[in-house]
């Protein structure tokens, strides 16, 4: 069964597999690391005249994105080579096509000075109109060059008044260029249209989009976003699941993709030796608008439908990313073990359960990132998978022994009470 939550504003959908103590080294990756070059990353702000509203923590939109400007300008990492461009900061005036070309690079992509930066951030001031499409278009004109990772960051409170230069098609002639670009997207309020234009430009790419409503927020997941531009860039093997155990593709360790439609299961096989444990971790990107319930259960089973173990997440209304994972720990052979197989193949099942509103396209199925890992297994497996709760079994036995403690002592206080109540 999967397990539903209602949404919790800001939440973000973290790695379930970091709670059961699972860590994905570099190694696990399809593809070895590609991008000698540099990371970049263009932070593209708007700073059209609806950045003076009033309603993020009591201050401007504006004071708002500049603050976590400011944050993110502190942390980022040395070797990030990041620029800021702005769209709407220049151009006052009535004369729409004029305001379509106000965008302009506050700071040019590069070794980053952190004072110049902040300097010029300071500057700004909401302005002009929205030109989110020839914004784009020049950011990428901007990370243009060099193998590395390449990622741009677009901050925006309203919609594109640029039109007929559709942002979405902008972004699709940015991922048809094949300099391997990823454009991210957060929306500054909570707005349907909005959403729409961002999630697509979003998804046009393989980028993310994240609605904010609060400045701490804002900072933290552009920090996010640029410390991932950081990460080695790995290229992940598409592979498609299938509807049973006995079709679904064998995989080895690796980073995988595919696509799963609403509410479907696949599945994939794994080989597992005696004495090595598997780690596998599962995110769905919901890149398009999706009902606020919805959940996520990976399963590992034998080949005759026996379960294993299972993780298990739930979203929390419209985020960029749920994820979830489990790990199995295979444990070595016994000296008597010698008719058994020293192989055993696991079924890994994925099953989701989005759903979404009439108009909002359920094809192609939602990118689904799969990492598999197997690697020799721990001194002793066999508390990893106790009675299926991963190494947290020790804790429900420490809670159950701490609660009888508790009930001995509660009880003998209250027949001490009811002793001294008598005598008096």
């Amino acid at each position: 069964m999967i397990r539903r939550t209602r949404p919790v504003a800001g939440a973000m959908a973290l790695l379930a597999a970091l709670t059961a103590g699972i860590a994905f080294p570099a190694g696990a990756a399809a593809g070895e690391p590609t991008g000698q070059d540099a990371p970049k990353v263009d932070l593209v702000l708007d700073v059209s005249g609806s950045m003076r509203a009033k309603d993020i923590d009591g201050q401007s939109r504006m004071a708002a994105a500049k603050q976590a400007f400011n944050e993110v300008l502190d942390a980022t990492p040395e070797e990030v080579q990041l620029g800021i461009r702005t769209l709407g900061a220049n151009y006052p005036g009535d004369d729409r096509k004029e305001g379509c070309k106000d965008t302009a690079q506050l700071y040019p992509v590069g070794p980053l000075d952190r004072t110049e930066a902040k300097t010029a951030v300071a500057t700004l001031a909401p302005t002009g109109w929205t030109p989110i499409g020839p914004a784009l278009l020049k950011a990428a004109d901007d990370l243009d060059g060099g193998d590395g990772s390449k990622r741009i960051v677009l901050i925006s409170d309203g919609e594109d008044t640029c039109a007929p230069l559709d942002p979405c098609e902008v972004a699709r002639e940015i991922a048809a260029r094949g300099i391997g670009l990823t454009i991210d997207t957060l929306g500054l309020v909570p707005n349907a249209k909005l959403s729409r234009q961002l999630s697509c430009i979003a998804e046009a790419t393989g980028g993310t989009y994240t609605s904010v409503e609060h400045q701490d927020e804002l900072t933290d997941r552009v920090n996010e976003l640029v410390d991932r531009a950081a990460e080695p860039v790995v290229t992940p093997v598409a592979t498609e699941g299938a509807g049973s155990c006995d079709k679904a593709p064998v995989l080895t360790s690796g980073l995988y993709t595919d696509r799963e439609e609403f509410g479907q299961q696949r599945w994939y096989r794994v080989e597992v030796l005696a004495g090595q444990e598997l780690r596998a971790s599962v995110s769905v990107a919901a890149d398009r608008a999706v009902r606020p319930d919805y959940g996520l259960l990976v399963r590992a089973v034998t080949v005759h439908d026996r379960e294993i173990v299972r993780g298990e997440a739930t979203g929390n209304g419209r985020t960029d990313v749920v994820s979830t994972g489990l790990r199995y720990p295979k444990p070595e052979l016994e000296d008597d073990d010698s008719g058994k197989p020293a192989a055993e193949t696991v079924c890994l099942g994925v099953t989701t359960s989005f759903s979404a509103d009439a108009g909002v396209k359920t094809t192609p199925g939602l990118p689904l990132e799969l990492t598999v890992d197997v690697v020799d297994g721990p001194d002793d497996a066999s508390d990893v998978a106790s009675f299926g709760l991963g190494r947290g079994w020790w804790l429900l036995g420490a809670l159950v022994v701490a609660g009888f403690l508790a009930g001995l002592v509660w009880g003998w206080l209250s027949r001490w009470r009811v002793a001294v109540w008598r005598t008096n």
